[in-house]
């Protein structure tokens, strides 16, 4: 049996993700590892620092212990830390992320960012940018805040924190060709977006695509 481990930052990102291997890798048994004051380390400090790398790196070192097949980097605020830890983890590891920032480049020219938290917009951003650039393609990306999203999620509103963040993609959709849903958790409003003239990108679906397609070329 395929074994895949997970790495969050919180737990509003078990729920999309297991949901997407259930449907897109069933056989799989999964492995999740929550850490939720990772993200808030990050917050208070304003960016990825090396005391959190070092614990992905440790949490990653962990799931290489239990014999995971394969590694599943599910927090876009803390995704930079991987590139270091391949240095040190030979079990492969897939960002969330990467991806949807590669289909985003190759959509478009004008490309939006949304985040409830800058220090996923910041990483997402360059994520993006770091893949146009592979693909050869010049971008233009916008990128916007949803101001009060994600302190409404943490206090249990969720249905402000939806209305927040459809406010600011839907006043994003006419000054850019895809919008980028920087968080896993944003995942969820994708179905409420029917109406938008544009894609809208979120990462668990290609993510767990992307791991899908990782553990087929490992065999």
């Amino acid at each position: 049996m395929t074994t895949i481990a997970v790495i969050h930052t919180g737990p509003v990102t078990v729920q999309p993700i297991k949901e997407q291997i259930s449907e897109q890798i069933p056989e799989a048994r999964v492995i999740n590892i929550i850490d939720d004051s990772l993200l808030a380390d990050v917050r208070t400090a304003g960016h990825l620092t090396p005391e959190v790398a070092s614990r992905i790196n440790s949490y990653m070192s962990n799931a290489q212990a239990m014999h995971a097949d394969i590694i599943l980097n599910a927090c876009s605020s803390v995704g930079e830390a991987v590139d270091y830890v391949r240095h040190f983890v030979t079990t492969p590891i897939v960002k969330i992320d990467e991806a949807m920032a590669e289909e985003a480049s190759s959509i478009g020219r004008r490309i939006g960012v949304v985040a409830t938290v800058s220090t996923t917009l910041e990483p997402t951003v360059r994520l993006i940018k770091k893949k146009a650039a592979e693909l050869g393609r010049t971008i233009d990306v916008t990128e916007r805040i949803a101001e009060g999203a994600f302190e409404a999620l943490l206090s249990g509103d969720a249905a402000k924190h939806d209305e927040i963040v459809k406010g600011t993609i839907s006043a994003l959709t006419e000054q850019v060709d895809v919008v980028v849903l920087a968080q896993a958790s944003m995942a969820r409003l994708v179905p409420q977006l029917q109406g938008v003239r544009i894609p809208v990108l979120s990462s668990p679906q290609s993510g767990v695509a992307a791991l899908k397609r990782a553990l087929a070329n490992m065999r």
